[in-house]
């Protein structure tokens, strides 16, 4: 079975999910990803070559035409990118299956994908599915691409009087709450400084440094190891806009697998992912989330227990499960289409 994937780059979410699920796919499936720019970052792409995958960049339309139609399924990796959006219609092949994979909630900009054409929408997060268009519902499905650690646990330290804090992720007001520094500046004293870790954008910076208590973040920066990054701390603060366009939300699900307990806002991907009280606490205002992490850092038993459930909930966000219903979608597209015996990939 032979899946074309089109994406603009393999960077960012999009490049780590695929990155874990290439390596769960049996020996059946054979991926071509096609990018339509030169990767800046070669850590996803080199991540799917090995494990058999191949990696192409390519903008002739005769080209992609050509390759999808080699392809017994077209999957197009969307998150509104207006390259993909110029080229996507190349790929649209007569006979040929195809497949688009939203990783935009489409609940605020970007919008869901509109390539009426495509035989499946697929959806990151069933937050999206009251705005699917109701034609197009039957043909609409539900496919993680936020993974936990593969066998991390909650891992027992020892009680500290400061517990470590930490953010890691897009590191710039597009997603991140501005709220987040007027929280930091109402901790109390002994309560320890906030590591955020990302690229760091200007804004953030000049932000960060305009605090009453500069003191109290730490830019870190970016970091191609997230597990060292957070292996310090026990609390991830991770207050995000409201009118965020993530989904799946790797970060908080990673950092869940590794005991941390995650202090959110009440927007509608953190929801889906945080059970309130029990992995986590996800809170009305940036107000209510400094009321939350005063509560985590004056009770280390709290801590303890909370971290522990979000490692549990956490594991059961994998890549097997993800790579198991795509390999399900596209044998099920491949027999619609008649012309390519179905076979069990095992």
């Amino acid at each position: 079975m032979r899946i074309l994937h089109i994406a603009a780059h393999l960077g960012g979410g999009i490049g780590k999910a695929h990155a874990a699920i290439a390596g769960e796919l049996p020996r059946g499936v054979e991926q071509t990803f096609l990018l339509l720019e030169e990767p800046i970052d070669r850590r996803h792409p080199d991540a799917v070559a090995r494990c058999g995958a191949r990696v192409i960049v390519e903008r002739d339309p005769v080209r992609i035409r050509t390759l999808a139609l080699q392809a017994d399924i077209v999957q197009l990796e969307y998150w509104g990118h207006p390259l993909l959006n110029k080229y996507a219609h190349f790929a649209l092949v007569p006979r040929v299956k195809t497949v688009c994979w939203s990783h935009v909630s489409g609940l605020f900009p970007p919008a869901l994908p509109v390539f009426l054409a495509v035989d499946r929408l697929v959806l990151t997060s069933d937050i999206s599915l009251p705005i699917v268009p109701r034609a197009i519902r039957n043909r609409t499905s539900v496919i993680n691409s936020g993974f936990s650690f593969a066998g991390m646990r909650s891992q027992s330290r020892p009680p500290r009087r400061k517990p470590a804090i930490a953010y890691l992720g897009t590191v710039d007001f597009k997603k991140l709450h501005r709220g987040i520094f007027d929280a930091v500046d109402a901790f109390d004293d002994d309560m320890a400084p906030v590591s955020l870790w990302g690229h760091i954008s200007p804004d953030v910076a000049i932000c960060a440094a305009a605090m009453r208590h500069p003191e109290r973040i730490a830019l870190r920066g970016h970091t191609p190891d997230p597990v060292s990054a957070l292996a310090e701390a026990e609390i991830f603060f991770y207050p995000l806009r409201c009118d965020h366009y993530g989904t799946a939300e790797n970060a908080l699900v990673e950092a869940m697998s590794m005991g941390l307990v995650p202090v959110v806002l009440d927007n509608p991907a953190e929801t889906k992912i945080v059970t309130h009280g029990k992995s986590g606490f996800v809170a009305h205002t940036i107000d209510e989330c400094v009321s939350c992490l005063r509560r985590l850092v004056q009770a280390p038993s709290l801590r303890e227990e909370m971290g522990a459930s979000a490692a549990r909930e956490a594991q059961s966000k994998s890549p097997v499960r993800s790579a198991n219903a795509f390999v399900e979608l596209w044998a099920g597209l491949v027999a619609e289409r008649g012309s390519v015996p179905v076979r069990q990939y095992a």
